[in-house]
């Protein structure tokens, strides 16, 4: 047995004459230092993710609102409203929160949360670039693996 894992083992070393395998390279660790966000680069990254937040907003909203249609919580709303205001009300709960109003109020706040985004993501990186000439920027490790 001893035999056989001795020949294996002689095998794989490479003889006169045959070319080697080559290594594989090694894993190189650099550490970097971040010592400046771009106004104009955090700008506009924080503006396409405000964009984002925009669309996610909208689309979420008008799916929360065909979910409540199509489950029949508005004539819930309705029936409830009615039993509490009195026979006599003619509160419709369709007629406050249609589809354009409801969507119309969250592209509003979609607008709103864009433009706190675009602003809080320069604000952020002016913060940063201040502070990074003060204590010297954030350090950071990186290996290439491969």
């Amino acid at each position: 047995m001893s035999n056989t894992l001795a020949q294996k083992l002689k095998n794989k070393i490479p003889q006169k004459g045959e070319p080697r395998a080559p290594k594989a390279p090694e894993a190189k660790q650099v550490r970097l230092k971040l010592v400046y966000i771009d106004f104009m680069s955090a700008l506009k990254l924080s503006f396409l993710l405000g964009v984002a937040q925009f669309i996610v907003v909208v689309v979420g909203t008008f799916l929360l609102y065909m979910v409540f249609v199509q489950t029949g919580i508005f004539d819930t709303a309705n029936s409830v409203a009615g039993e509490v205001l009195g026979s006599g009300s003619s509160f419709d709960i369709n007629a406050v929160a249609s589809i354009g109003k409801v969507l119309g109020a969250a592209a509003a706040i979609g607008v709103v949360n864009l433009i706190v985004i675009t602003v809080m993501g320069a604000v952020c990186a002016v913060i940063y670039n201040a502070a990074a000439k003060i204590v010297g920027g954030l350090s950071i490790g990186f290996t290439n693996q491969q």
